[in-house]
């Protein structure tokens, strides 16, 4: 029988999936807003327009899903067959009609959903792996979509802000990107100092670094990549952040 209410008893997941779904929602409201003529427009990712950036969030989901499914039927099934179809995927998803790109977001977007909602505790602790290549439990998943949903929502380019997105995902999300930094290497003699947090992350070692402060929404989306406003550095030049993904 499907469940009409999520399986999972773990409380901490539980909020995670409230998280992901205002994400979703918050994301399908800047859709919304589009014409359909603004789907040709640029998005913020270089390169990509609108329509590409709404293939990609829509096979974004699809792929999760598939992720959701080897959890909870122990059949593997990856994300992508490769990073040339995941490619092709999404510069095909760029030509389809608008009502078609609109129908395969939400579509997508609900059968994750559905996937998750349906999901016993012991899958959400089921190894699968990432299109990286990680191996990571299936609750993994719901933190991955929801960077997804908040980050592309901004990259629409219509009017949502790094102050949209909730102070736990932006907080979470700077961790995940030093720490990316870190475990590259890529951090020596980098500092990032959050306004009001006692803790700085990345090269915390080292003697003389530069260090970038700023308030928590500035700071992420300079670490990301998108831009540098409001934030300063110790050296007076701001430099572009690391490389993320």
């Amino acid at each position: 029988m499907v469940a009409r209410h999520d399986l999972t008893t773990d409380p901490e997941l539980r909020d995670e999936l409230l998280t992901v779904r205002r994400g979703t929602a918050f994301f399908a409201r800047k859709v919304t807003e589009l014409s359909d003529a603004d789907f040709d427009e640029p998005s913020l990712l270089p390169g990509w327009s609108r329509r590409h950036l709404l293939a990609h969030v829509g096979d974004n989901a699809r792929a999760l899903t598939r992720l959701v499914q080897w959890a909870n039927t122990g059949v593997e099934t990856p994300m992508y067959d490769s990073p040339a179809a995941r490619d092709a995927e999404i510069d095909f998803g760029a030509t389809l009609p608008v009502r078609a790109l609109r129908h395969l977001n939400d579509h997508a977007a609900i059968s994750l959903d559905v996937e998750w909602r349906d999901s016993p505790d012991a899958a959400w602790e089921a190894t699968v792996r990432t299109a990286q290549g990680r191996e990571v439990p299936a609750r993994e998943t719901v933190w991955m979509r929801t960077r997804e949903v908040w980050l592309h929502a901004i990259d629409l380019a219509n009017g949502a802000r790094f102050s949209d997105v909730p102070e736990p995902v932006l907080a979470r999300l700077l961790r995940d990107i030093t720490g990316t930094w870190r475990a590259r290497g890529t951090d020596v003699g980098l500092v990032v100092a959050v306004d009001g947090w006692d803790d700085r992350l990345g090269d915390i070692e080292s003697e003389d670094p530069a260090i970038v402060s700023g308030e928590l929404p500035d700071l992420v989306r300079w670490a990301s990549g998108r831009g540098d406003t409001g934030v300063t550095a110790s050296t007076g030049e701001i430099t572009p952040a690391p490389r993320w993904l």
